[in-house]
């Protein structure tokens, strides 16, 4: 399998392509990263260098990788954090010219704008980019519940709320929708949730819940979750290995207590996942 991923990069930690690419590699994915900005770190720490790299910086390397008669082996486009408008027109336009030489190839679009916590953190200019542009030339998304919400305009909370804004989701184009962060006020104690729904149906995976905050895992999730889908072209299968993998990775994390996601200390968690948590179909 061969992933076109459109991601941040950044030198120390993991997050964007530096959260995405390992995984997929550990797993037998070809990965060709194209990096929209190459940070030494994440934003979270609150001081940060190096540049963003210009869109038409972007589009060349893209072109690149075009010239060389790589896109019609190219199996699934990846894109995650988009730091601007312009990064988002070359990125539509690298899903449509990915189609014409590969008809199969799918797009995934993380859309991140925020979560319940801290609300929206992009710039003002892209929610409205991701739910106008973006997200209706996408097959797969990978939005976390608050995000599902803000792009369809609805308060998902309740199982049945949640599938009703993931129907709205996939009214907008994309025909399969992973939900991560799922927090339903009647869910047992001490777990959280994903759901993910395509054309056979919604299935939901329950894990613990851990208390920390690991920029990136959203990252991890959603590369997992579209390698496994191409491959197997099964939800519920995606769904159980991606969170199988993560719920691990997470847990080497907080055991560790390092800010950072362990991302190579994890790996046997992506080559070989254990498969401890099932997936419940819910329709």
């Amino acid at each position: 399998m061969k992933i076109l991923s459109i991601q941040s990069a950044v030198a120390y930690g993991h997050v964007g392509n530096s959260a995405a690419v390992f995984p997929l590699q550990r797993i037998g994915v070809d990965v060709l990263p194209v990096y929209t900005v190459n940070f030494s770190n994440h934003t979270g720490y609150g001081a940060w260098r190096g540049p963003m790299i210009d869109p038409s910086d972007v589009a060349d390397v893209i072109t690149g990788i075009e010239e060389r008669g790589a896109f019609a082996q190219v199996d699934a486009i990846l894109s995650g954090y988009q730091g601007g408008e312009g990064i988002g027109d070359v990125i539509i336009d690298a899903v449509a010219r990915v189609k014409a030489a590969n008809p199969n190839a799918l797009y995934a679009c993380d859309p991140v704008m925020g979560n319940a916590k801290s609300g929206c953190f992009v710039a003002p200019a892209i929610p409205e980019l991701l739910r106008e542009r973006v997200v209706p030339v996408a097959d797969i998304i990978t939005p976390n519940q608050f995000e599902l919400g803000f792009l369809t305009g609805t308060d998902p909370d309740t199982l049945e709320s949640t599938l009703a804004s993931v129907d709205a989701a996939r009214a907008m184009g994309p025909s399969t929708v992973l939900v991560t962060s799922v927090e339903r006020p009647d869910r047992e104690e001490g777990t959280i949730e994903m759901l993910a729904a395509d054309d056979a149906g919604a299935w939901i995976v329950q894990t613990p819940f851990l208390p920390m905050k690991a920029n990136g895992s959203g990252d991890v999730t959603a590369a997992l979750f579209t390698a496994h889908y191409v491959s197997t072209g099964s939800a519920k299968v995606a769904l159980e290995r991606t969170a199988s993998s993560v719920f691990d990775l997470l847990q080497l994390t907080l055991d560790t207590g390092d800010r950072e996601l362990q991302l190579i200390e994890a790996q046997e968690s992506y080559a070989h996942p254990k498969m401890q948590f099932s997936a419940r179909q819910v329709r």
